[in-house]
C-alpha cells in the first residue's frame, strides 16, 4: 500500500465517460498526491488519446479491437503501453502497476475487470452501480475474502459511507436514498407516453452519461442503487428507503436505531464524491462551489410515484426477491435504454421490455458466477428479440 509520501496510482476503468473524465480533473489538481497509470476507454478512441498524451499513463486499453491500430500510432512516440479487447481489461486490471481501480465502465462490462482487480488487492472506488447489481453477492464475498476495501463513488452511497464514518459499533436501522425525481417529475403516464430521447436527456440537477441520465428519467437508476446499497452496507431490504428530494443538495441519509439520522449534504457536483474516494481516510482543499444557506429556501421531501415509474417498483421486486433477479433486471434494461436511445421504442416500453423479461428468464435462488453470466446473455437476448434490435 501507498505510504503518506507515495503518490497513489490510479487506475481508471472508463475514462472518457463522464466520471472517468472528472476523476481525471481531480488527479490534475492534484499531482502531488495522484498519478494517472491505466486509461480504458471502449469505443471513444480520440478522447483516449488526447487523455494518454496529457497525463503519460503506463498502460491504454481501447475495448474495440478494430481501433487499437489508431491508438498505437498516436502514441507510438510516448512510452505508454496500448492493449485492445475485452480480455485485456481484465488482464490489465491485474496488473502491479497501480494501487486503486476507479471502476466507472458503465453497465455490466464493469464486472469482469472489478473481480480482477480485488483478487489482486486493488482498492476499488467503485462509480459502476451494476457490479453489485449483477453479482453483489460475489463482489462483496470477494472483497471480504482478499480484504479490499471498496470505497463508494456515486453520490447516494458515498454520502451513506461518509455518514458512517465513526459509526461502527452502531447499528443502522434504515438509509434512505435520495433521488432528485429526474426531469419528469410530477408527471403521468398520458405525458411520459410522448417522450423523446431529448427530453429525457436533460436532467435538471446533474450532468451525466446518457444511460444513467435515462435510468435518472425511469427512476430505474434509484433502483439500482438500492439493490447496490443492500450490498455495500449489509443491509435487508426493507432498510433501503428512497425518497424524492428534488433540490439535490442532501445525498442520502442513515437513520441509526436510536431514531438519530446522520445526512451528507452538497451542491450536486460528482468531483466531489470522486474526490473524497480517492483521498479517503482524509478529505483535500478544493476550489469548488459551496452550499449557501442563504440562497436556498426549501429543502422538500415527497414519496416516489412507483405506479407512473413502474421501474423503480421492479428493481424494489428485484431487491426483494434475489437471486439471478436483479442481473436478469439489469441486462433488460441495458438493451431497453440502448434502444431507446436510438429511438427504436418508446419511453414507457423500457418498462414493458424489463418486465417481460423478469418474467420470462427463469429464476435462480443462489446463482454461480457462471450462472450469473448465462442469465444476462439470456436476458439481452430476450430483451433484443422482443424489441427486434
Amino acid at each position: 500500500m501507498s505510504s503518506e509520501l507515495t503518490i497513489k496510482r490510479i487506475a481508471i476503468f472508463g475514462s472518457t465517460g463522464s466520471i472517468g473524465t472528472q476523476a481525471l480533473d481531480v488527479i490534475e489538481a492534484n499531482p502531488d498526491l495522484f498519478s494517472a497509470e491505466v486509461l480504458t476507454a471502449h469505443h471513444n478512441d480520440e478522447l483516449l488519446i488526447e487523455q494518454a498524451l496529457k497525463f503519460n499513463p503506463n498502460v491504454v486499453v481501447i475495448g474495440d479491437e478494430k481501433k487499437y491500430a489508431k491508438v498505437k500510432e498516436a502514441l507510438a512516440s510516448t512510452d505508454v503501453k496500448v492493449f485492445a479487447g475485452e480480455k485485456a481489461l481484465e488482464e490489465v486490471a491485474s496488473m502491479d502497476c497501480y494501487d486503486f481501480m476507479l471502476a466507472a465502465i458503465v453497465g455490466y462490462a464493469g464486472l469482469k475487470p472489478t473481480l480482477k482487480a480485488i483478487e489482486n488487492g486493488k482498492i476499488i472506488g467503485l462509480a459502476n452501480k451494476e457490479t453489485l447489481v449483477v453479482a453483489g453477492d460475489i463482489v462483496m464475498r470477494k472483497a471480504v475474502e482478499y480484504r479490499v476495501p471498496i470505497i463508494p463513488i456515486d453520490s447516494e452511497h458515498s454520502a451513506i459511507f461518509q455518514c458512517l464514518v465513526g459509526e461502527t459499533r452502531n447499528k443502522i436501522e434504515k438509509v434512505i436514498l435520495t433521488a432528485s425525481g429526474g426531469p419528469f417529475i410530477g408527471r403521468k403516464p398520458n405525458y411520459l407516453v410522448n417522450v423523446k430521447r431529448e427530453h429525457a436527456l436533460q436532467h435538471p440537477n446533474w450532468t451525466m452519461g446518457a444511460k444513467i441520465t435515462i435510468d435518472s428519467a425511469t427512476l430505474m437508476n434509484k433502483g439500482l442503487e438500492m439493490i447496490e446499497a443492500k450490498w455495500l452496507f449489509n443491509l435487508k431490504p426493507e432498510q433501503v428507503q428512497v425518497v424524492i428530494h428534488p433540490q439535490s443538495i442532501i445525498h442520502s441519509m442513515v437513520q441509526f436505531e436510536d431514531g438519530s439520522i446522520k445526512a451528507q449534504m452538497g451542491l450536486p457536483d460528482m468531483k466531489l464524491p470522486i474526490q473524497y474516494a480517492l483521498a479517503f481516510p482524509k478529505r483535500i482543499k478544493n476550489d469548488f462551489p459551496r452550499y449557501d444557506f442563504k440562497k436556498i429556501n426549501t429543502l422538500s421531501f415527497e414519496e416516489p410515484d412507483v405506479k407512473t415509474f413502474r421501474n423503480l417498483g421492479l428493481a424494489i421486486d428485484a431487491l426483494n426477491k434475489g437471486g439471478n433477479l436483479p442481473c436478469v433486471m439489469n441486462a433488460a434494461n441495458e438493451i431497453a435504454v440502448y434502444a431507446f436511445l436510438r429511438n427504436r421504442i418508446n419511453f414507457l416500453d423500457m418498462t414493458d421490455v424489463i418486465e417481460k423479461a423478469m418474467q420470462s428468464i427463469p429464476f435462480i435462488a443462489n446463482p454461480t458466477l457462471e450462472e450469473y453470466f448465462e442469465s444476462d446473455g439470456e436476458a439481452r437476448n430476450f430483451a433484443a428479440d422482443l424489441i427486434k434490435l
